[in-house]
């Protein structure tokens, strides 16, 4: 949650990992609204849980997912920053145009 003064995030999304209250009200005291959802033996769950917010994190992970089933990407090959950077806007490209040219 700490990530300095200069940076203020609307919403903290993470998994059920996070879920303890320390967390939320770390979240709550910065002005951050929490997105995590709880586990599913809580006490007390909200009544209210922001799923479409939720759901753009889900993307997010799933598209580092197939990010790391391309070898050099996962084994982390390159040597410098742009190299790294190359490779994996070239790995990105790909799985844009499979996901456009899907027959």
């Amino acid at each position: 949650m700490d990530l300095g003064p200069d940076v203020t995030p609307r919403a903290a999304l993470a998994d059920k990992g996070y879920d303890a209250k320390a967390n939320r009200a770390i979240a709550r005291a910065r002005g951050i609204a929490p997105a995590i959802p709880f586990k599913s033996n809580a006490k007390h769950p909200p009544a209210f849980f922001p799923k479409a917010l939720y759901r753009g994190r889900a993307r997010i992970e799933q598209c580092f997912g197939k990010l790391k089933r391309f070898k050099r990407v996962a084994l982390s090959c390159e040597k410098t920053e742009c190299g790294v950077a190359a490779i994996v806007a070239l790995a990105l490209s790909f799985i844009l145009i499979k996901s456009v040219h899907t027959a």
